[in-house]
Protein backbone atom coordinates (compact mmCIF):
# COMPACT_ATOMS: atom_id res chain seq x y z
CA UNK A 1 0.00 0.00 0.00
CA UNK A 2 0.94 3.82 -0.92
CA UNK A 3 2.70 4.80 2.06
CA UNK A 4 1.21 8.31 1.46
CA UNK A 5 -2.10 6.31 1.57
CA UNK A 6 -4.12 8.46 4.69
CA UNK A 7 -2.88 12.09 2.79
CA UNK A 8 -4.84 11.15 -0.36
CA UNK A 9 -8.08 10.26 0.85
CA UNK A 10 -11.11 12.83 0.20
CA UNK A 11 -14.46 13.93 1.34
CA UNK A 12 -17.62 11.39 -0.14
CA UNK A 13 -19.47 14.12 -1.56
CA UNK A 14 -22.71 14.14 -0.01
CA UNK A 15 -24.26 15.54 -3.40
CA UNK A 16 -27.93 16.89 -3.80
CA UNK A 17 -29.98 16.46 -7.40
CA UNK A 18 -31.90 20.50 -7.93
CA UNK A 19 -33.13 22.02 -10.24
CA UNK A 20 -30.15 22.96 -11.91
CA UNK A 21 -28.54 19.98 -12.32
CA UNK A 22 -27.51 18.54 -15.79
CA UNK A 23 -26.00 15.16 -17.39
CA UNK A 24 -22.83 16.49 -16.58
CA UNK A 25 -22.69 17.89 -13.13
CA UNK A 26 -24.50 14.62 -12.09
CA UNK A 27 -21.58 12.73 -13.20
CA UNK A 28 -18.92 14.90 -11.99
CA UNK A 29 -20.93 14.92 -8.78
CA UNK A 30 -20.70 10.82 -8.61
CA UNK A 31 -17.16 10.87 -9.46
CA UNK A 32 -16.53 12.20 -5.74
CA UNK A 33 -18.60 9.65 -4.66
CA UNK A 34 -18.02 5.56 -3.84
CA UNK A 35 -18.96 2.42 -5.13
CA UNK A 36 -20.40 1.61 -8.62
CA UNK A 37 -21.56 5.33 -8.88
CA UNK A 38 -18.00 6.63 -8.83
CA UNK A 39 -16.80 4.02 -11.22
CA UNK A 40 -20.11 4.97 -13.55
CA UNK A 41 -18.18 8.44 -13.52
CA UNK A 42 -15.19 6.74 -14.09
CA UNK A 43 -16.22 5.11 -17.30
CA UNK A 44 -17.50 8.25 -18.38
CA UNK A 45 -14.99 10.49 -17.97
CA UNK A 46 -12.87 7.57 -19.33
CA UNK A 47 -14.85 7.30 -22.66
CA UNK A 48 -14.73 10.93 -22.89
CA UNK A 49 -10.73 10.73 -22.77
CA UNK A 50 -10.83 7.90 -25.38
CA UNK A 51 -12.67 10.12 -27.67
CA UNK A 52 -10.23 12.79 -27.33
CA UNK A 53 -7.73 11.47 -27.35
CA UNK A 54 -7.20 11.11 -31.81
CA UNK A 55 -4.57 8.54 -31.66
CA UNK A 56 -6.96 6.01 -29.96
CA UNK A 57 -8.77 3.68 -31.76
CA UNK A 58 -11.93 2.57 -29.65
CA UNK A 59 -13.03 -0.92 -29.79
CA UNK A 60 -16.57 -1.77 -28.48
CA UNK A 61 -17.61 -5.60 -27.47
CA UNK A 62 -20.97 -5.93 -27.27
CA UNK A 63 -22.35 -8.88 -26.02
CA UNK A 64 -25.61 -10.02 -23.71
CA UNK A 65 -29.74 -9.10 -25.07
CA UNK A 66 -29.14 -5.55 -25.30
CA UNK A 67 -30.97 -4.95 -28.95
CA UNK A 68 -34.54 -6.92 -27.12
CA UNK A 69 -34.13 -4.35 -24.58
CA UNK A 70 -34.27 -0.87 -26.20
CA UNK A 71 -30.84 -0.51 -26.45
CA UNK A 72 -30.67 -0.46 -30.40
CA UNK A 73 -30.93 3.41 -30.70
CA UNK A 74 -28.28 4.09 -27.99
CA UNK A 75 -25.78 1.45 -29.67
CA UNK A 76 -26.63 3.42 -32.91
CA UNK A 77 -25.67 6.62 -32.15
CA UNK A 78 -22.67 5.11 -29.93
CA UNK A 79 -21.62 4.75 -34.07
CA UNK A 80 -23.13 7.78 -35.20
CA UNK A 81 -21.09 10.00 -32.98
CA UNK A 82 -18.00 8.48 -33.63
CA UNK A 83 -17.52 7.06 -30.40
CA UNK A 84 -16.96 3.92 -32.12
CA UNK A 85 -14.37 2.83 -33.91
CA UNK A 86 -14.62 -1.17 -34.17
CA UNK A 87 -17.83 -3.27 -32.82
CA UNK A 88 -17.34 -6.63 -32.26
CA UNK A 89 -21.12 -7.94 -31.22
CA UNK A 90 -22.83 -11.39 -30.94
CA UNK A 91 -24.60 -12.66 -33.76
CA UNK A 92 -27.95 -12.18 -31.56
CA UNK A 93 -27.95 -8.59 -31.25
CA UNK A 94 -27.49 -8.25 -34.90
CA UNK A 95 -30.01 -10.54 -35.75
CA UNK A 96 -32.56 -8.26 -32.89
CA UNK A 97 -31.03 -4.92 -34.95
CA UNK A 98 -32.55 -6.42 -38.35
CA UNK A 99 -35.82 -7.63 -37.29
CA UNK A 100 -36.49 -4.05 -35.76
CA UNK A 101 -34.95 -2.45 -39.09
CA UNK A 102 -37.23 -5.00 -41.33
CA UNK A 103 -40.32 -3.79 -39.07
CA UNK A 104 -40.67 -6.09 -36.57
CA UNK A 105 -40.79 -5.61 -32.71
CA UNK A 106 -39.57 -6.58 -29.38
CA UNK A 107 -42.30 -6.26 -27.06
CA UNK A 108 -42.70 -5.82 -23.48
CA UNK A 109 -44.46 -7.38 -20.91
CA UNK A 110 -45.14 -8.12 -17.67
CA UNK A 111 -42.04 -7.73 -15.56
CA UNK A 112 -43.19 -10.74 -12.69
CA UNK A 113 -42.32 -13.70 -14.03
CA UNK A 114 -44.49 -15.85 -11.79
CA UNK A 115 -47.40 -14.05 -13.86
CA UNK A 116 -45.89 -15.88 -17.01
CA UNK A 117 -46.72 -19.28 -18.09
CA UNK A 118 -44.02 -20.27 -20.27
CA UNK A 119 -45.72 -23.28 -21.84
CA UNK A 120 -48.88 -21.16 -22.97
CA UNK A 121 -46.60 -19.13 -24.72
CA UNK A 122 -45.12 -21.57 -26.46
CA UNK A 123 -48.40 -22.57 -28.01
CA UNK A 124 -48.79 -18.85 -28.86
CA UNK A 125 -45.56 -18.99 -30.43
CA UNK A 126 -44.41 -16.48 -29.03
CA UNK A 127 -40.71 -16.15 -27.17
CA UNK A 128 -39.45 -14.68 -23.55
CA UNK A 129 -36.57 -12.88 -22.83
CA UNK A 130 -36.87 -11.99 -19.36
CA UNK A 131 -40.01 -9.38 -19.38
CA UNK A 132 -39.26 -8.78 -23.04
CA UNK A 133 -41.30 -10.93 -25.99
CA UNK A 134 -40.69 -11.97 -29.70
CA UNK A 135 -43.23 -13.68 -31.65
CA UNK A 136 -42.15 -16.63 -34.17
CA UNK A 137 -43.55 -14.65 -37.16
CA UNK A 138 -40.13 -11.97 -36.65
CA UNK A 139 -38.11 -15.09 -37.79
CA UNK A 140 -40.57 -15.66 -40.75
CA UNK A 141 -39.98 -12.18 -41.62
CA UNK A 142 -36.18 -12.70 -41.35
CA UNK A 143 -36.14 -16.04 -43.49
CA UNK A 144 -37.95 -14.06 -46.27
CA UNK A 145 -35.79 -11.07 -46.33
CA UNK A 146 -32.49 -13.37 -46.24
CA UNK A 147 -33.75 -15.92 -49.06
CA UNK A 148 -33.99 -12.89 -51.73
CA UNK A 149 -30.42 -11.42 -50.76
CA UNK A 150 -28.07 -11.84 -53.59
CA UNK A 151 -24.68 -12.45 -51.90
CA UNK A 152 -21.89 -11.49 -54.45
CA UNK A 153 -19.04 -13.64 -52.44
CA UNK A 154 -19.74 -16.54 -50.83
CA UNK A 155 -16.32 -16.69 -48.96
CA UNK A 156 -16.05 -12.72 -48.20
CA UNK A 157 -15.38 -12.57 -44.28
CA UNK A 158 -18.30 -11.86 -42.27
CA UNK A 159 -17.87 -8.48 -41.16
CA UNK A 160 -17.59 -8.05 -45.13
CA UNK A 161 -20.73 -9.73 -45.17
CA UNK A 162 -22.06 -7.44 -42.62
CA UNK A 163 -21.44 -4.41 -44.22
CA UNK A 164 -22.87 -6.02 -47.27
CA UNK A 165 -26.12 -6.68 -45.38
CA UNK A 166 -26.58 -3.37 -43.81
CA UNK A 167 -25.89 -1.35 -47.17
CA UNK A 168 -28.96 -3.09 -48.46
CA UNK A 169 -31.00 -2.25 -45.07
CA UNK A 170 -33.43 1.12 -44.66
CA UNK A 171 -31.49 4.53 -44.44
CA UNK A 172 -34.48 6.41 -42.02
CA UNK A 173 -33.94 3.29 -39.12
CA UNK A 174 -32.00 2.91 -36.59
CA UNK A 175 -29.85 0.08 -37.72
CA UNK A 176 -26.84 -0.57 -35.92
CA UNK A 177 -25.64 -2.71 -38.95
CA UNK A 178 -26.99 -0.04 -41.55
CA UNK A 179 -25.08 2.62 -39.82
CA UNK A 180 -21.85 1.01 -39.27
CA UNK A 181 -21.79 0.52 -43.10
CA UNK A 182 -22.50 4.00 -43.84
CA UNK A 183 -20.09 5.12 -41.36
CA UNK A 184 -17.44 2.65 -42.09
CA UNK A 185 -17.13 1.49 -38.66
CA UNK A 186 -16.16 -2.64 -39.02
CA UNK A 187 -18.53 -5.30 -37.14
CA UNK A 188 -16.85 -8.00 -36.18
CA UNK A 189 -18.93 -11.23 -35.11
CA UNK A 190 -16.39 -14.30 -34.33
CA UNK A 191 -19.31 -16.53 -33.26
CA UNK A 192 -21.35 -15.26 -35.83
CA UNK A 193 -22.89 -18.62 -36.43
CA UNK A 194 -24.35 -18.82 -33.23
CA UNK A 195 -27.39 -16.57 -34.13
CA UNK A 196 -30.85 -16.77 -36.15
CA UNK A 197 -29.28 -14.70 -39.01
CA UNK A 198 -26.99 -17.37 -39.96
CA UNK A 199 -28.79 -20.27 -39.15
CA UNK A 200 -31.11 -18.73 -41.72
CA UNK A 201 -28.64 -18.12 -44.13
CA UNK A 202 -26.77 -21.53 -43.78
CA UNK A 203 -30.67 -23.05 -44.69
CA UNK A 204 -31.18 -20.69 -47.49
CA UNK A 205 -27.67 -20.14 -49.21
CA UNK A 206 -26.14 -23.26 -48.92
CA UNK A 207 -23.05 -22.54 -50.66
CA UNK A 208 -22.38 -19.70 -48.28
CA UNK A 209 -18.56 -20.04 -46.10
CA UNK A 210 -18.20 -17.00 -44.65
CA UNK A 211 -14.64 -16.82 -43.86
CA UNK A 212 -13.86 -16.45 -39.75
CA UNK A 213 -10.20 -16.31 -40.30
CA UNK A 214 -10.30 -13.41 -42.35
CA UNK A 215 -11.53 -11.96 -39.70
CA UNK A 216 -9.51 -12.93 -37.16
CA UNK A 217 -6.22 -11.37 -39.30
CA UNK A 218 -7.83 -7.93 -39.92
CA UNK A 219 -9.09 -7.55 -36.48
CA UNK A 220 -4.93 -8.05 -35.23
CA UNK A 221 -3.80 -6.17 -37.95
CA UNK A 222 -5.91 -3.04 -36.50
CA UNK A 223 -5.17 -3.45 -33.12
CA UNK A 224 -1.40 -3.92 -34.34
CA UNK A 225 -1.32 -0.71 -36.16
CA UNK A 226 -3.74 1.43 -33.73
CA UNK A 227 -1.25 4.08 -31.92
CA UNK A 228 -3.45 3.69 -28.87
CA UNK A 229 -6.17 1.40 -28.08
CA UNK A 230 -9.30 2.17 -25.64
CA UNK A 231 -11.64 -0.73 -24.85
CA UNK A 232 -15.64 -0.60 -23.20
CA UNK A 233 -16.73 -4.34 -22.98
CA UNK A 234 -20.19 -4.03 -22.64
CA UNK A 235 -21.58 -7.91 -21.10
CA UNK A 236 -18.26 -9.56 -21.68
CA UNK A 237 -18.56 -13.15 -23.76
CA UNK A 238 -16.99 -13.78 -27.14
CA UNK A 239 -16.51 -10.02 -28.61
CA UNK A 240 -14.31 -9.24 -25.25
CA UNK A 241 -12.46 -12.17 -25.33
CA UNK A 242 -11.83 -11.51 -29.45
CA UNK A 243 -10.74 -7.66 -28.40
CA UNK A 244 -8.12 -8.87 -25.64
CA UNK A 245 -6.66 -11.96 -27.58
CA UNK A 246 -5.74 -9.37 -30.79
CA UNK A 247 -4.35 -6.84 -27.64
CA UNK A 248 -2.33 -9.59 -26.22
CA UNK A 249 -0.12 -10.26 -29.20
CA UNK A 250 0.30 -6.51 -30.44
CA UNK A 251 2.85 -4.02 -29.08
CA UNK A 252 0.40 -2.01 -27.59
CA UNK A 253 -1.97 -3.12 -24.56
CA UNK A 254 -5.18 -0.58 -24.04
CA UNK A 255 -4.42 2.25 -22.84
CA UNK A 256 -8.18 2.97 -21.62
CA UNK A 257 -10.33 0.07 -20.20
CA UNK A 258 -13.97 -0.04 -19.44
CA UNK A 259 -15.98 -3.09 -18.50
CA UNK A 260 -20.01 -3.44 -17.80
CA UNK A 261 -20.71 -6.43 -16.33
CA UNK A 262 -22.66 -7.85 -13.66
CA UNK A 263 -20.68 -10.81 -13.92
CA UNK A 264 -18.45 -12.46 -10.57
CA UNK A 265 -14.16 -13.53 -11.11
CA UNK A 266 -14.24 -15.86 -8.70
CA UNK A 267 -15.75 -18.66 -11.17
CA UNK A 268 -12.46 -18.15 -13.63
CA UNK A 269 -15.12 -16.75 -16.26
CA UNK A 270 -13.90 -13.77 -18.93
CA UNK A 271 -17.12 -12.12 -18.47
CA UNK A 272 -16.13 -11.27 -15.00
CA UNK A 273 -12.55 -11.16 -15.04
CA UNK A 274 -11.37 -8.38 -13.77
CA UNK A 275 -9.84 -5.43 -16.08
CA UNK A 276 -6.81 -5.69 -13.60
CA UNK A 277 -5.84 -9.05 -14.01
CA UNK A 278 -6.12 -8.41 -17.93
CA UNK A 279 -2.36 -6.37 -17.58
CA UNK A 280 -1.18 -9.73 -16.71
CA UNK A 281 -1.60 -10.81 -19.85
CA UNK A 282 -0.76 -8.08 -21.74
CA UNK A 283 -3.92 -6.45 -23.22
CA UNK A 284 -4.46 -3.97 -20.90
CA UNK A 285 -1.66 -1.37 -20.06
CA UNK A 286 0.12 -1.58 -16.56
CA UNK A 287 -0.30 2.28 -16.58
CA UNK A 288 -3.72 1.95 -18.50
CA UNK A 289 -6.92 4.26 -17.04
CA UNK A 290 -9.19 1.54 -16.43
CA UNK A 291 -12.69 0.98 -14.34
CA UNK A 292 -14.83 -1.72 -13.89
CA UNK A 293 -18.95 -1.05 -13.60
CA UNK A 294 -20.90 -3.40 -12.29
CA UNK A 295 -24.18 -2.79 -13.29
CA UNK A 296 -27.15 -3.70 -15.44
CA UNK A 297 -25.65 -2.15 -19.20
CA UNK A 298 -29.16 -1.25 -20.00
CA UNK A 299 -28.98 1.17 -17.42
CA UNK A 300 -25.50 2.20 -17.72
CA UNK A 301 -24.85 2.94 -21.18
CA UNK A 302 -27.72 5.63 -21.53
CA UNK A 303 -26.14 7.67 -19.07
CA UNK A 304 -22.62 7.14 -20.33
CA UNK A 305 -23.88 8.28 -24.00
CA UNK A 306 -26.04 11.03 -22.27
CA UNK A 307 -22.76 12.35 -20.83
CA UNK A 308 -20.85 11.91 -24.14
CA UNK A 309 -23.26 12.83 -26.31
CA UNK A 310 -23.37 16.35 -23.80
CA UNK A 311 -20.06 16.79 -23.43
CA UNK A 312 -19.19 16.56 -27.18
CA UNK A 313 -22.19 19.53 -27.50
CA UNK A 314 -20.56 21.79 -24.99
CA UNK A 315 -16.96 22.17 -26.60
Amino acid sequence: MDKNFKDKLKKVNQFKVTDEIDIISLINSLKETGFNAKRLALACHIYKEMINDKECTKFFGLAGAMVPAGMQGIIHDFVKEGFIDVLVSTGANLTHDLAECLGFHHLQGDINPNNIDDANLLSEEMNRIYDVFLPNKVYEGIEDFISQLKIPDNTMSVSSFLKFLGEHLPKSSNSILRTCADKDVKIFCPAFTDSGLAMQLGFHHKNLNLNHFKDMLEMVDIAWDAKKAGVCIVGGGVPKNFIMQSLQICPNSASYAIQITMDRPEPGGLSGATLREAISWGKVNKNAKYTTLISDATIALPLIFWFLKKSKNNK
